[in-house]
């Protein structure tokens, strides 16, 4: 079974953060502040995750 992750938004996205940091929140499928998903763990989705790692917290399952 492949690892994924839980990827929780916990700052605002929208608010004095540059655009593409926006998009990629969005992209994750993070919409507003809670919001909690889960996705494979794989480089392109870390990558993600380092752009925005100030407004989300991430969990390992």
């Amino acid at each position: 079974m492949a690892q994924s992750l839980k990827i929780k938004l916990v700052r605002s996205a929208v608010a004095s953060v540059k655009k593409d940091q926006t998009a990629t929140c969005r992209a994750l499928g993070l919409r507003k502040i809670g919001d909690v998903v889960e996705q494979p763990d794989n480089p392109s989705i870390r990558g993600m995750i380092f752009k925005v790692k100030h407004l989300v917290v991430v969990e390992e399952n």
